[in-house]
């Protein structure tokens, strides 16, 4: 019987038809992808052989050296891929290559059409990969043989509907898969194109993956001739996945050219963690800090994410599932086997095996910097300068570590010696007074503004340390951390101050007092300032200044309401509280004014002065101006 009469013409199941389609057409975005696919199949069929051979090492013949070769013929618009792997016989390329039933396409496609368009777990079977084949290419030619086989087999199809089957006579096991390229595909029977890409997906694939050294011209014909007659093939791939090998086989700088190479940064990393975990979830990670803020950090829209691969496979640049918002400055790679992805394995499903993976990676991170700050301090400092901001996201945004965030935190307060955030929440806690039972902080829109607010008068008479907070994020992050160990935290800018133990008896009997002498006095400038204000009252916070303005309890905070106003946010009307220190001079003066133009316009001087202090905007400066001229004049004349 001769071979032709051997050959046999086939159909695609239905749903074949359908994929094909599909994967022509709309289920890639990206056409390389092809590339990936079929060596992440020829991946697969080594270690199906090599699996096997433990058993049976007669399969190995006389080949035991696995790897997968890749060329291309640019006059012929041919790119191959070459495997000495397990291979296929007639019965498995009819079955792979001609139905996928098996593998629940039919289901995929069905669901493909509804609400959630939810696919099946189609990676890394060869039949699905396999069809990525035809994006590129109007013929595909397979020829295989399998281990223990002996003959080979042709498989042949233009993806149209139908396919053919024929012997072959083939010298070595495993597959060859030759792609006869469509007119719009031709960049890709390139060296520089293939290399590019095999070095972007699969460049740590275990196995080698050779490719035809690309001889430079040459004038001599018979070198030329030579070389075509004894091609030398070279290692393309650097089959280097770190992160899948142990710890102690790896140097520090094996970390950091790692780390350059993934980040394409040129400064080594601060610190790094690799971790595997096995069990009912299983994944190698590798996670690094930057010494450097990026430019773009505080754009959230910003690059961000970890590397993913799928069994050293290359799935995508920036998997932003595995980490929280703020930390999108931690850089690393994440490899798995348990995860879910869409067909053409470019998303990420929606997944509880994602959820726990994310949560224990985050986890990781934070006790990477939690034993960088107790082991390590200097070099905490630094990386609180390049990205504190950034993790003071952290409490509105992940709850369930709020107490481990919190301690990560650093501020300036008035017992740091100069404007840096040195000083820890637990630092405080340990320096707290007797008797104290709150943390207070005051904010401002400055280091310098906040140092010298006239709300830390009092705190200072009583030796009470304050955080001060001029960071922009630094209100809406204590929005959202209201206590830590047990004590809550207060705003002394806000409300009416209650010191509790720490003020004696005799003290907030003084403020009783003081508020009842001067009800004459608080009306009088209530008057003048009418609707500017919500109330006025008697200060229990000032020592040195005459007056301050206060924030109401469920008021939002001034610094918060000009970031809001700025992003063009319309903000709901707030009036201050306008509080008075009746033993300060000019108050007295104040009080004795018997001239109620004089006392109308210094009591607005004080109330202007005492906006500016709180780092308000006059609105209507031009007549602060005028009243503070006239007041000047009448004392020097």
């Amino acid at each position: 019987m001769t071979v032709e009469a051997q050959k046999e013409t086939l159909g695609f199941q239905t749903e074949v038809k359908q994929l094909l389609h599909l994967m022509i057409h709309s289920l890639y975005s990206n056409r390389e992808i092809f590339l990936r696919e079929l060596i992440s199949n020829a991946s697969d069929a080594a270690d199906k052989l090599r699996y096997e051979a433990l058993n049976n090492s007669a399969l190995l013949e006389s080949d035991p050296n696995l790897e997968i070769r890749v060329d291309f013929d640019k006059d012929a618009k041919t790119v191959s891929i070459a495997d000495n792997g397990i291979g296929m016989n007639r019965d498995d390329v009819i079955a792979h290559l001609g139905t996928i039933a098996k593998s629940g396409t039919a289901d995929f496609l069905q669901n493909l059409s509804g609400d959630q368009k939810k696919d099946s777990q189609l990676i890394g079977q060869f039949g699905v990969g396999f069809y990525s084949a035809f994006i590129v290419a109007d013929k595909v030619t397979v020829e295989t043989r399998k281990a223990d086989a002996d003959e080979g087999v042709r498989w042949e199809s233009d993806g149209s509907g139908e396919f053919t089957v024929e012997p072959l006579d083939k010298e070595g096991r495993g597959t060859t898969i030759i792609l006869h390229l469509k007119d719009d595909a031709d960049e890709f029977a390139d060296g520089w194109r293939l290399r590019n890409i095999i070095r972007k997906y699969s460049d740590h694939i275990s196995l080698p993956i050779m490719m035809k050294k690309e001889a430079m011209p040459s004038g001599d014909e018979d070198e030329a001739k030579d070389e075509e007659q004894a091609p030398e093939w070279e290692t393309v791939n650097t089959a280097k996945a770190l992160w899948t090998r142990s710890r102690s086989e790896i140097s520090d700088d094996e970390y950091n050219e790692f780390y350059k190479h993934i980040s394409h940064d040129h400064v080594e990393p601060l610190k790094w963690s690799h971790n595997r975990v096995e069990g009912k979830l299983e994944y190698n990670s590798l996670l690094y800090i930057p010494a450097k803020a990026p430019f773009d950090l505080y754009n959230r829209d910003m690059q961000k994410g970890l590397k993913l691969y799928v069994q050293r496979v290359y799935i995508m640049d920036q998997a932003e599932e595995f980490l929280p918002m703020y930390l999108r400055f931690i850089k690393g790679v994440v490899d798995s086997n348990n995860l879910s992805l869409n067909v053409s394995r470019e998303i990420l499903q929606k997944d509880p095996a994602v959820d726990s993976m994310k949560s224990a990676l985050t986890k990781r991170v934070l006790d990477m910097l939690d034993k960088m700050a107790k082991k390590e301090p200097e070099a905490y400092t630094s990386f609180w300068k390049e990205f504190g901001q950034v993790l003071k996201e952290g409490p509105a945004e992940d709850h369930a570590n709020r107490e481990r965030i919190a301690k990560l935190l650093r501020f300036t307060t008035t017992e740091s010696a100069g404007t840096d955030q040195d000083q820890s929440l637990e630092g405080y806690l340990s320096r707290m007074k007797e008797g104290q039972d709150k943390i207070y902080y005051i904010s401002a829109e400055t280091p310098k503004a906040a140092a010298n607010s006239p709300h830390l008068e009092v705190f200072r008479k009583k030796g009470l340390e304050v955080l001060l907070l001029s960071d922009r994020v630094d209100e809406w992050l204590m929005s959202h951390l209201f206590e830590f160990d047990g004590k809550s935290f207060v705003d002394i800018g806000r409300g009416d101050l209650d010191l509790g133990k720490l003020d004696s008896e005799d003290d907030k009997k003084a403020q009783e007092e003081s508020a009842k002498a001067n009800e004459d006095l608080m009306k009088r400038i209530k008057d003048v300032l009418g609707a500017d204000v919500e109330d006025v009252r008697v200060t229990h916070r000032l020592t040195d200044s005459p007056a301050c303005l206060v924030v109401g309890d469920n008021d939002m905070g001034l610094q918060m309401r000009r970031i809001m106003e700025a992003a063009g946010q319309a903000m709901p009307e707030s009036k201050p509280i306008f509080e008075i220190n009746p033993e300060h001079p000019l108050v007295k003066r104040l009080d004795n004014e018997s001239d109620e133009d004089r006392f109308g316009d210094l009591t607005r001087v004080v109330f202007d002065q005492a906006n500016l202090a709180a780092g308000g905007q006059l609105d209507d400066p031009g007549s602060y101006v005028q009243r503070l001229n006239k007041l000047l004049l009448e004392i020097a004349g």
